[in-house]
């Protein structure tokens, strides 16, 4: 009389429980990466017919041959930061007025509004009235 185990260890590997999990991840991540846009600029642009006048601290304006102004003194696209940081350290709630020739690309305003962003300014595009 021999003795036989009845539970056999099977020594084949089945993919089918990893190639279900591989497929889940794979339908979570390219759902995810749908959803997820991190170069998207949400902007609350005002109206050009509703004039709304905030309590801003100092104005930059771009003029159409990209010159940049801190109020009426000019300064280099690359002094902004800085000049901008000088100007408004003692304000509580910074807030900037921008105003921008409609001929200047929106890359030199993007500029702008990224030194703004960093330094946790409030920003405003300035705009001009509809005439009708």
């Amino acid at each position: 009389m021999s003795i036989k185990s009845k539970n056999k260890v099977s020594t084949t590997f089945s993919m089918s429980g990893m190639t279900d999990i591989i497929f889940l991840l794979l339908i979570f991540f390219m759902i995810t990466s749908t959803m997820v846009n991190p170069n998207a600029l949400k902007l609350l642009l005002p109206q050009s017919d509703n004039q709304v006048s905030g309590n801003r601290a100092t104005t930059v304006s771009i003029s159409k041959d990209l010159r940049f102004y801190i109020e009426d003194a000019p300064v280099s696209i690359n002094e902004l930061e800085i000049k901008l940081q000088e100007k408004l350290m003692f304000h509580k709630e910074p807030v900037i007025s921008l105003h921008v020739d409609k001929s200047v690309p929106m890359e030199q305003v993007v500029k702008v509004m990224n030194i703004a962003k960093n330094n946790k300014y409030k920003l405003i595009l300035a705009t001009s009235p509809v005439r009708r």
